[in-house]
This record gives structure tokens, C-alpha cells and sequence, in this order.
């Protein structure tokens, strides 16, 4: 096992998967791969130009509002997989970070294929509607769509 792709949000349990990835790692001399997903804008994926009244004055673009939100994402999504590289102990594991805009499911799995990974290690939930990473389904897809084997590590997990 040389590469283990880890798929993370910043929920207690993708963290516990990345413990157990950096676990692994040790164990087989393999490299860890963190990636994050930013859900893209339905409005922006379907190429739609939305406009919005904000405060019953202004006329905004709400295409605009959504491309900034979804910079945010991105750009605290690197944040979070710069600490946790960071705080975590990688010494001996070579590490590399990603963020990525699109469909979750069909972004780690596309990474999964395109970097002939042997192993998927994630949690079993994250943040469903707090922010942009994983619904539950997420993980049952990525189990019944994946290249390689998938590890699931509970959020109460703890190395």
C-alpha cells in the first residue's frame, strides 16, 4: 500500500481518519493525500445568472454572492488542511494537501482513479449542511464506487 487518499472537512470524524491514515502510513511507508471538496454553486455549475434584491434596494448578481462564498470556502478549506498538517505528526509519512470545487462523490473518486490509490480512508459523516463537504450518502457512494479498497473510521474513533 503506497498511496492512501484521505478525504477531510474538519469533522471530528474525517480527522480520526486522518489519525488512522497517519497510522497506516507508518506502518506500509506509504504516502497521505488530504483532500478537500468545496461543494460548487448549483446556480454556478448550471451556468445561471441570478439576480437578487438585497435589502429591498440594491440589485446584486446572485452568481457574484456565490463565487465569493465559494472562494471563502476554498480558501478556509486550505487553512483547515495547512493546520492539520501542521498539529498532526506526519514525521516519516510524506503529505500532500488538495482542494478541489465540484461534487464531493465525484471528486474523490475521479482523485482516486486519476492517482491509482490503494487505499480511501474517511470518516463515516461530516458537516451535511453546515458547510460543504459530506452528506452521509457521500460515503456510501464513494464504498460502492471506488477504485480501491475504503476505510471507514467512526467520528468516536480514536487512535
Amino acid at each position: 500500500m503506497k498511496k492512501i487518499l484521505v478525504p477531510v472537512d474538519g469533522s471530528n470524524a474525517s480527522i480520526s481518519a486522518v489519525k488512522k491514515a497517519i497510522d497506516l502510513g507508518r506502518q506500509f511507508n506509504s504516502e497521505i493525500k488530504l483532500l478537500s471538496v468545496v461543494k460548487a454553486s448549483e446556480h454556478r455549475a448550471k451556468n445561471e445568472n441570478l439576480w437578487s434584491a438585497v435589502d429591498g434596494s440594491a440589485i446584486v448578481n446572485s452568481a457574484e454572492l456565490e463565487d465569493k462564498l465559494e472562494s471563502k470556502y476554498i480558501e478556509n478549506s486550505e487553512m483547515l488542511l495547512k493546520q492539520i498538517v501542521t498539529k498532526l505528526d506526519f514525521r516519516g509519512t510524506k503529505v500532500e494537501t488538495e482542494v478541489l470545487t465540484g461534487d464531493p462523490f465525484e471528486k474523490i473518486i475521479e482523485t482516486a482513479q486519476k492517482g491509482y490509490y490503494d487505499l480511501i480512508v474517511m470518516g463515516n459523516r461530516g458537516f451535511s449542511k453546515i458547510k460543504r463537504f459530506f452528506v452521509g450518502s457521500v460515503t456510501q457512494k464513494v464504498i460502492s464506487e471506488s477504485p480501491c479498497p475504503v476505510l471507514v473510521i467512526k467520528s468516536s474513533f480514536e487512535p
